[in-house]
């Protein structure tokens, strides 16, 4: 007989897919320095890339039958997607309404929601080496942007409020219908951030709706490339892991990110910051070797 393959467990195969993911999204904000658009405007044509890239990856793992996968996702996906596009768009009023550092600080909470989320609808308990975690890495967001932090308005704290729970949220329900793959959900997200950034866009912005040279190249790498293929990833995450460890592992985002714009635009960030970087990663490698010991029972399908 032959011999029978090892399986991926699948606390592994979770930790992965949304390592990989959060990885592949670790440029986004480089590319969005260096396309220098208005922010609602860019975020029509990202949301309208991101759709684009997402039908592409689908169609090809498909082989062309779409269809099928996005009737799959039903009415949770239509709701995945409205939840997501609300955290994008609320992300982006709150960093045109309060301070950068703000921001982070209140959406690093998101792993918070998720797990308080998770266990009000889904009643998938949260381990105490995972609340232990959260707080490790609200102390090391908070020492990366600590030079700014509390300099930011209620209102825009209160939209980056809003954004963490929309995060929180966003795995919750991805992990309450982890029976199918929510990829599909994704491509609808885009539109409808489109959608909800078009009226910004007319009323608030004054740029270019067009793009060229590098700006142009920038932006299709960003809305075919890295956004679609990086939360095509990370939305497989919740599948294998608890919503609260997906939002977790997305606080590497906001780590590793800064280090693109500084080996690219030569930003240091500072000692503090890169002290606050090294303990959420810390937090996170730490984490993620003591987990996988409880496996949820599952039978996933393809993405």
């Amino acid at each position: 007989m032959p011999p029978s393959r090892a399986r991926l467990p699948d606390h592994h195969k979770g930790l992965l897919l949304t390592s990989l993911g959060v990885l592949a999204l670790t440029p986004d904000s480089l590319l969005v320095r260096l396309i220098d658009a208005d922010p609602f405007t860019l975020l029509v044509w990202r949301g309208l890339l991101q759709a684009l890239g997402v039908l592409a990856i689908l169609a090809v793992l498909h082989r062309g039958r779409v269809a099928a996968p996005f009737r799959a996702v039903g009415r949770w996906g239509l709701v995945l997607a409205v939840v997501f596009a609300a955290g994008t768009v609320f992300f982006i009023l709150a960093l045109s309404l309060t301070a950068v550092a703000d921001v982070l600080v209140i959406v690093a909470a998101a792993p918070l929601a998720a797990a308080v989320l998770s266990l009000v609808f889904l009643g998938e308990g949260v381990p105490l080496r995972t609340w232990i975690a959260i707080s490790l890495t609200l102390v090391g967001i908070a020492l990366l942007v600590s030079e700014d932090l509390g300099s930011g308005s209620l209102l825009g704290d209160l939209a980056a409020a809003a954004c963490a729970l929309c995060i929180g949220a966003t795995f919750t329900i991805t992990r309450h219908g982890r029976a199918v793959s929510m990829v599909p959900a994704m491509a609808l997200a885009g539109l409808v951030t489109a959608a909800m950034a078009l009226p910004f866009a007319l009323l608030l912005e004054d740029g270019p709706w067009l793009f060229a040279g590098a700006q142009l190249g920038y932006t299709l790498a960003m809305g075919l490339v890295v956004v679609p293929v990086s939360f095509a990833l990370i939305t497989l995450g919740p599948r294998y892991l608890p919503a609260a460890e997906v939002g977790l592992l997305m606080l590497l985002e906001t780590v590793l990110g800064p280090l693109w714009v500084w080996l690219v635009l030569g930003e240091h960030p500072g000692e503090l910051a890169l002290a606050g970087g090294a303990l959420v990663v810390l937090t996170l490698a730490g984490h993620a070797a003591t987990g996988g010991r409880r496996q949820p029972a599952l039978t996933p399908g393809g993405p």
